[in-house]
């Protein structure tokens, strides 16, 4: 039966039983009926509803269902309920067609999360936690240099990075739950780079922190100590800006920022923990941030978005591989079929990079 689906995909959507009936164009006594699983759509009404819904008429009947897992949004008090239904169900679907893709290989070519061996059972102040990420930067041979593409790098360790498309992320922070026994962050798409590379890292303190922080430090300050540790590593700072500095020009932040993928505001917080500034002149270029407006919006060019290539890697590769075929390939993708073949002929190479 269809009712759970169909209620799943109307919030991702956002909309009530009325406006899917409008829309449909069906009562809303009949979407009642079919949410609740007492009556079945025929198959012109099943259309109808996929296409309001902007889902594949197979979404409906997906054999693979998935559940969230101890899920953590960093959200702000007055985030609507109606709005973490629609990112919930974002999530689940996107999550939903990872799974159905794992299954339908004979041996998934992506590695399970593991935790990083002697990691410190406790952690007791925030130059351990800086220690903490230098430690995961060795581990996964990063080096000291900025990761240009985190997105990629957490996928390679198995941590399932989703962005959703959900356009009304204001107040919405991140996510963090795990699906399938495998850890999970979910970021905005519409976010800029630097603030999508600052909640990864951050989401990724929470994963590797938990249960080991003393009762001394707050979870989120620590969090954030780590992502900009992980991001921006001492030894680059020390390298851009010296280690002790009366002044800094705001060009130099903003060169940091597109050289590290960090935010100028966390570019200078950092500076601020690694005492290269005085608190006092951090306390006075907080406050000239402020008068410009740069705490809202930064100057010049935004940092680029990151975004996932694997998982349309691996449909590609599945079929490349006659693993699945073309129809099961434009599902995964939730694409028509006609649009998936003219993008199998690379006919959309350049409308792609139009938009």
């Amino acid at each position: 039966m269809i009712g759970e689906r169909l209620k799943r995909a109307r919030a991702a959507a956002g909309l009530s039983m009325r406006a899917l009936a409008e829309k449909a164009g069906v009562s809303a006594n009949m979407i009642k009926k079919y949410e609740h699983d007492q009556s079945m759509p025929g198959s012109r009404a099943l259309i109808a509803l996929a296409k309001a819904l902007n889902v594949r008429s197979e979404y409906f009947f997906r054999s693979v269902e998935i559940q969230l897992e101890g899920v953590e949004y960093r959200k702000r008090a007055s985030t609507p309920a109606g709005l973490l239904k629609r990112i919930e169900a974002d999530i689940l679907d996107q999550a939903e067609r990872w799974q159905e893709l794992a299954n339908l290989w004979p041996s998934f070519p992506v590695p399970s999360f593991e935790m990083p061996s002697d990691l410190p059972e406790a952690v007791s102040s925030l130059e351990q936690v800086d220690a903490l990420a230098c430690q995961i930067r060795s581990v996964w041979r990063l080096g000291i240099n900025p990761i240009p593409d985190l997105v990629a790098e957490l996928e390679s360790k198995g941590i399932l990075v989703i962005l959703t498309d959900v356009d009304d992320l204001s107040k919405f922070d991140g996510l963090q739950a795990s699906v399938a026994n495998a850890p999970l962050i979910v970021v905005s798409a519409h976010w800029p780079g630097d603030r999508q590379r600052f909640t990864l890292a951050h989401e990724l303190g929470h994963l590797l922190l938990h249960g080991r922080l003393g009762p001394e430090l707050d979870e989120e300050k620590a969090c954030n100590r780590f992502a900009c540790a992980f991001l921006l590593p001492d030894s680059g700072l020390f390298e851009h800006l010296g280690k002790r500095r009366h002044h800094l020009e705001p060009q130099e932040l903003y060169m940091l920022k597109h050289e590290c993928g960090l935010s100028m505001a966390a570019c200078l917080r950092r500076a601020y923990d690694l005492a290269v500034i005085s608190d006092a002149y951090y306390k006075k270029t907080q406050i000239f941030f402020g008068k410009n407006g740069w705490r809202k919006k930064e100057p010049g060019d935004p940092y680029p978005q990151e975004r996932t290539t694997l998982f349309p890697q691996l449909v590609y590769r599945a079929l490349g591989e006659e693993i699945i075929g073309e129809s099961k390939a434009a599902e995964l993708l939730n694409m028509p079929l006609s649009r998936f073949h003219r993008e199998r002929q690379m006919e959309l190479i350049g409308e792609s990079a139009d938009q």
